[in-house]
């Protein structure tokens, strides 16, 4: 059935306050564990003095969080801040080059923060992608990118090259391996994509423009080389209309999210109460189920500020980047699940579609998940608790297929033919926030701890049936039918802008 199908103003009327009265109910049974653990041994390390005027201390168990905004903030501002002043001298003097001025500020920004043995390594790695590239053969740029993406995840290699690297501060750790990383897979599209060239090579010195861009180096997002090839070398930069307004409206926004995650983390403390299981094993299963959706959602807004405030930087240097994740509060679908879109988009296009086609076919497309959560596993550093959530994450992938091939055999398709289109509706809403539950469960293996998971999945599906299970389905269901309807009003909207451009 269509994703237009609507469903009566009254009955979503409905959905909207069960939801709303279980996201509070939740909630004040998270804020009030939070509160009465405050001052307990056990969260010692993970709640320092925050705002004593309120009586309150703040979570800090996020080492990247509080990365960010202590010991980097100082660095990120003053190296991106350099970035966008070069990058405006050069957009109104020689736009021409511009990405050989982004070029020579990253390396250079490199070449400072991490010493000159880091920039050797990151350039060795770049030459013999390289070369291999002029071979023009995809499974020789696959075998050799995996393998220089295996010497920075697997030991010893991982180690052997992080210890020519002299010296030690806070975050030498972290700009190593975020940097190494990013750079294998820009390497590996630019290999790729030299490949579908049909005439001529491109140069080494376009494989480093992309791999310096410094905004993307570290961090990411990735752009596929394709994209910022043809984006970085357009030498008419004109602005969209309202462009430079919505620049800075979500700038202001991702400023709004940082002070709201701020005030969340002062009254509650969703990142340490998982550390304690037997503290939370006493806290009711709404609560544990709030909690547990909490961790995902507040993953999505950590990686939602990251990515966008290097896009804002990126937007202003007349790029068009990989857009933000998607909201886990609008997934129930496992196909789009991704906290990382740049990472998302690289496995779509060389692993996933490119093995998958057109993921109709449940052989092919098994091979293709199998191959991108091989990838991923390896992109992430391979260890138990990455296994478990790439076989568990596969399966989901997989099984959505299954079930969807399953259901379209004969008599299944029939007998949704005869129901109406809002019952058909209701029906598909009901298995998606079944599916919406696994996704939560899957993931946050890797976001606390496998004892954290085992212990929601036995509350919610073992002790806590029928009651608690039964309800936190309907009132997933009740969500599921909100996306459904906003993903409704969205394609209208967008059929309408469709025939806008037509005429």
């Amino acid at each position: 059935m269509g994703v237009k199908t609507m469903l009566p103003s009254y009955e979503l009327g409905f959905y909207a306050l069960a939801v709303t009265c279980a996201v509070v109910y939740s909630g004040s049974g998270i804020f009030e564990a939070s509160r009465d653990s405050m001052n307990r041994k056990a969260f010692r390390d993970g709640i320092k003095p925050g705002w004593h005027y309120f009586g309150r201390k703040m979570d800090v168990a996020d080492f990247e969080w509080v990365m960010w905004f202590t010991s980097f903030r100082n660095v990120i501002i003053f190296a991106l801040s350099g970035h966008v002043l070069f990058a405006k001298i050069c957009s109104m003097t020689v736009p021409q080059h511009r990405a050989v001025v982004y070029m020579l500020y990253g390396v250079l920004a490199v070449l400072g923060s991490m010493g000159l043995v880091y920039l050797m390594i990151i350039l060795s790695h770049c030459l013999i992608l390289y070369s291999v590239a002029l071979a023009k053969q995809k499974w020789l740029c696959y075998v050799a990118g995996l393998c220089c993406l295996a010497s920075f995840k697997l030991e010893p290699f991982s180690s052997w090259q992080s210890g020519f690297v002299t010296g030690a501060f806070d975050l030498q750790d972290v700009l190593f391996y975020g940097g190494s990383g990013f750079t294998i897979m820009r390497c590996m599209s630019f290999a790729l994509e030299n490949c579908e060239r049909k005439e001529g090579i491109y140069s080494i010195f376009d494989l480093l423009k992309y791999n310096f861009y410094l905004p993307f180096f570290f961090f990411g997002p990735i752009m596929t080389f394709d994209q910022f090839h043809a984006q970085v070398s357009t030498r008419e930069l004109r602005r969209k209309d309202d462009e430079m307004r919505t620049i800075r409206v979500h700038a202001l926004l991702h400023v709004g999210a940082i002070i709201a995650v701020d005030i969340f983390f002062h009254f509650f403390y969703i990142l340490t109460l998982p550390s304690d299981l037997k503290f939370v094993n006493r806290l009711s299963d709404w609560s544990l189920a709030g909690l547990a959706y909490s961790n995902l959602v507040y993953d999505w807004v950590k990686a939602a500020v990251m990515f966008g405030v290097i896009n804002t930087i990126a937007r202003l240097d007349h790029l068009d980047p990989p857009q933000p994740p998607k909201c886990i509060t609008m997934l129930y679908v496992f196909a789009e699940t991704h906290f990382d879109r740049g990472i998302n988009d690289w496995l779509c296009k060389y692993v996933y579609d490119h093995i998958g086609e057109n993921h109709d076919n449940i052989m092919k497309e098994l091979t293709a998940t199998i191959s991108t959560f091989a990838v991923t596993t390896l992109w992430l550093g391979p260890c138990e608790i990455v296994y478990i959530w790439s076989v568990f994450n596969c399966f989901g992938l997989n099984f959505e297929l299954w079930v969807q091939k399953f259901f379209q055999w004969e008599p299944f398709a029939k007998l949704e033919a005869k129901m109406s289109a809002a019952m058909s509706r209701r029906i598909r809403a009901a298995f998606g926030a079944a599916n919406f539950w696994a996704i939560v469960l899957y993931n946050i293996l890797a976001l606390n701890s496998l004892e954290f998971a085992l212990l929601v999945t036995k509350r919610l599906l073992v002790t806590g049936f029928p009651v608690s299970t039964l309800s936190i389905w309907f009132i997933t269901y009740c969500g599921v039918q909100l996306i459904k309807e906003r993903e409704r009003i969205l394609a209208i909207e967008e059929e309408k802008s469709d025939k806008a451009k037509a005429e």
